[in-house]
């Protein structure tokens, strides 16, 4: 017989991170922790406030439920969890651990012996014009070659100078840009700004506009001077049929897929199909999870062979996150496996 408990976690960021939602100085999260014949799983539900579907009052609630039901059939446990995409993961997440020679090696590959590595985006917070362009500059010097920023909360012509900047030094052979509007553009503006963007040779743009105008974005998308990927629309959709009819209404030239907000592996892989039935393209982002569930996405994403830079660089964000093998260097995430885990709630 299988027992499960949950503990929450609050993750402290090292300096207040921008998004155009605001200021975010902490996170909580949730750990599922499942224990059998002596064997322990662990997995992260890392809900995220104003932005998970499941953002709801009785989040708890339904955490405390699913531990009390963890004997129940699988099936009907997650098809009961469907409108609560972060805990279908955390006990997806726990399971696998739990079936798991090392709890923490979820899927063992090359990844994780640590002989390959996967390609990463370096993150642009939102700031001041001077700490956005330092934040470009240590990317760059770090390694990166491929960088993402968050646009939509400064002066829209600031953020153009910053990318005018970039690319007067490196050219797209370089340094791939891609920019992260969280919906922050009129629809009105929406394809003019588009169209000044396109000057810089941007590989994309995630979530233009918000979330939820279906005809605005299709439109967007089929005029549009620079691929378009869609990153907010996703969450919420969970039956197939309404994901199918998403993406074929919209076209999007490409989708953002964060296992958190999406229903975890079993969630990514359906989208992962649609989108590739449709010749969209897609990458893997994580939510800012600790490094519990980062280290499940890193390990997920590497079996797909995706070749395009993923989004999996928020480890190192929080003060207290938790020590693992997982590391950043020259723009991959790699695997160190000598080093080992320290997960201390």
């Amino acid at each position: 017989m299988k027992t499960a408990t949950y503990q929450k976690h609050v993750l402290n960021f090292k300096q207040p991170s921008g998004t155009s939602r605001g200021v975010l100085k902490s996170k909580e999260t949730w750990f599922i922790l499942i224990k059998d014949n002596g064997k322990h799983g662990i997995g992260e539900c890392g809900m995220f406030k104003g932005l998970s579907i499941d953002d709801r009052p009785d989040y708890e609630e339904k955490l405390q439920w699913a531990c009390k039901h963890i004997n129940s059939d699988l099936k009907e446990l997650f098809q009961a969890l469907t409108e609560f995409p972060s805990i279908q993961f955390g006990l997806e997440m726990a399971l696998k651990s739990l079936e798991s020679k090392n709890q923490f090696e979820l899927f063992p590959s090359n990844f994780t012996k640590g002989t390959d590595s996967i390609p990463i985006n370096g993150l642009i917070w939102m700031g001041t014009e001077d700490f956005m362009r330092k934040q470009v500059k240590e990317k760059i010097e770090s390694g990166f070659k491929c960088i993402k920023m968050k646009i939509g909360a400064i002066n829209f012509k600031s953020e153009v100078e910053i990318l005018k900047s970039i690319r007067k030094e490196f050219s797209s052979n370089d340094i791939e840009l891609r920019v992260d509007a969280n919906g922050a553009f009129s629809t009105s503006e929406a394809l003019e700004k588009l169209k000044t963007l396109s000057d810089f040779d941007i590989h994309s743009i995630e979530q233009p506009i918000k979330q939820g105008q279906i005809n605005e974005i299709a439109k967007l998308c089929d005029i549009t001077p620079l691929p378009i990927a869609l990153d907010e629309e996703l969450i919420g959709v969970f039956s197939k049929e309404r994901k199918e009819a998403l993406l074929e209404t919209i076209k999007p030239q490409f989708v953002i897929l964060k296992p958190t907000l999406i229903g975890g592996f079993q969630g990514s892989d359906d989208w992962i199909d649609i989108a590739e039935s449709n010749q969209i393209g897609w990458w893997i982002t994580s939510a800012l999870e600790s490094n519990v569930g980062l280290n499940a996405i890193a390990q997920y994403t590497y079996t797909k062979n995706n070749v395009l830079p993923q989004g999996l660089g928020t480890g190192s964000l929080f003060t207290n996150n938790f020590e693992s093998p997982l590391q950043v260097k020259n723009g991959t995430l790699k695997y160190k496996s000598n080093n080992s885990w320290n997960f201390n709630l």
